[in-house]
């Protein structure tokens, strides 16, 4: 009976709760605290010698939370801090459980410390968790682990991934600031003729002639409307939703959806650079760090993020084995630019292939923030103007026949 009630506790979710509640000489105190219940809250505050008035549980869209590339990227530097001051690495795991703020973060470092005390290396609790914990994270902790250098390779991937999350929000800049705002201009457009046109057109029938072209074209347009908007928005939502399922469900699909992406002028031109970025930043960091060549290509193939890419790098990835060296792989494939190669090119023959990579990184990424940025500054008078068109005409089109009657007047 007791087992069974320990599993049950164990498998009851953690949670983010507030309460309020009173400290010694009753001082009135408050604040918020992660655990499975109210009794575990009540229990941790009487640790604090406070006695507990109020608990809430706060709501699951902030009470739980979802672990990101950020906060693996946070509990990496945390460890990496813990280590070098010679915390061994059960009770660092610990202070790091206990300075986090996000329950699924905090579930997350208890398995970790489950799986540690029952004697796994702190590479093996992590590979048990491929989603927050990739392959290159389980590589470079191992590798760390067997040199004795742990809090070096943790440094190591925290830069690597601080680095590759800058590098996805100028992409996702570059993507979503457009589209947000077209989008915003679309729904101003559909409001138009939805709700305002109908009131003018009851106000045109009374005047008994016949509509200038352009406004007789927007009632037309503002009927279909009416007539056809939710059903337009429900395909629009439902093929999108139908793509997305499947890309997921077939390769093939997905691949001709990131291949299609990287034609794309302008944005596919700053992910294809991306691309390239990630690549050799996820290449240099993995050889710099022992893992053998052929395995980091392995690695660096998941890590590209785009199915074309990932191809190509298996590709490289055999060329490789057979004796290829690394630039004349990437040549064969007519995928990376001439720069890339040359400079991969120059770090064999030199021997400083992880310096030369991350050079490569780095020029590339300033490659994709300047696009970005280029981007960004040619798409805003883009979008007045088609914002402007799409209301302006509207608008215009409504008042152009109380012009002609004034005109007339």
């Amino acid at each position: 009976m007791a087992k069974a009630t320990a599993r049950q506790t164990k498998k009851t979710p953690l949670h983010r709760w507030k309460w309020i509640g009173k400290g010694p000489q009753d001082r009135p105190m408050r604040g918020e605290l992660i655990g499975r219940s109210k009794a575990d809250i009540v229990d941790q505050l009487a640790k604090q010698r406070i006695t507990a008035t109020k608990i809430q549980k706060r709501s699951s869209f902030t009470g739980r939370g979802k672990v990101t590339n950020v906060d693996i990227m946070v509990f990496a530097r945390q460890m990496a801090t813990m280590v070098r001051a010679g915390i061994p690495i059960l009770q660092a795991l610990q202070a790091v459980a206990e300075s986090l703020k996000k329950p699924a973060m905090v579930a997350l470092t208890q398995q970790l410390m489950e799986d540690v005390s029952s004697g796994d290396s702190l590479s093996a609790a992590m590979a048990k968790h491929p989603r927050q914990f990739d392959q290159l994270f389980v590589n470079l902790v191992d590798a760390g682990e067997q040199a004795g250098a742990l809090d070096q390779m943790l440094e190591r991937v925290a830069s690597y991934k601080e680095k590759v999350e800058s590098l996805k929000s100028r992409v996702k800049k570059a993507l979503w600031y457009p589209a947000a705002v077209m989008t915003i201009g679309v729904a101003v457009t559909m409001l138009l003729l939805i709700k305002v046109v109908p009131e003018f057109e009851s106000m045109f029938q009374g005047f008994g002639a016949e509509l200038p072209a352009l406004t007789q074209f927007t009632v037309n347009l503002s009927e279909l409307a009416q007539q056809y908007w939710l059903h337009a928005l429900g395909t629009l939502v439902g093929s999108i939703m139908l793509l997305k399922a499947a890309a997921r469900r077939s390769p093939g699909i997905a691949y001709r959806l990131d291949s299609l992406l990287l034609r794309l002028p302008v944005l596919g031109d700053i992910m294809d650079k991306s691309a390239v970025s990630r690549f050799t930043r996820t290449l240099a960091t993995t050889f710099s760090s022992g893992v053998p060549l052929i395995e980091g290509l392995e690695t660096a193939a998941g890590a590209s993020d785009n199915r074309v890419y990932d191809k190509v790098i298996k590709s490289i990835r055999q060329d490789v084995a057979t004796g290829q060296q690394l630039h004349f792989a990437m040549r064969m494939t007519n995928r990376f630019p001439a720069l890339a190669v040359q400079m991969v090119s120059i770090g064999e023959e030199a021997g400083s292939l992880d310096a030369m990579l991350n050079r490569v990184a780095d020029y590339y990424e300033e490659e994709v923030e300047n696009k970005v940025d280029a981007l960004t500054s040619l798409m805003e008078p883009i979008i007045i103007v088609v914002l402007g068109a799409l209301v302006g005409g509207v608008v215009v089109s409504m008042y152009l026949p109380i012009f002609e009657i004034g005109t007339a007047l």
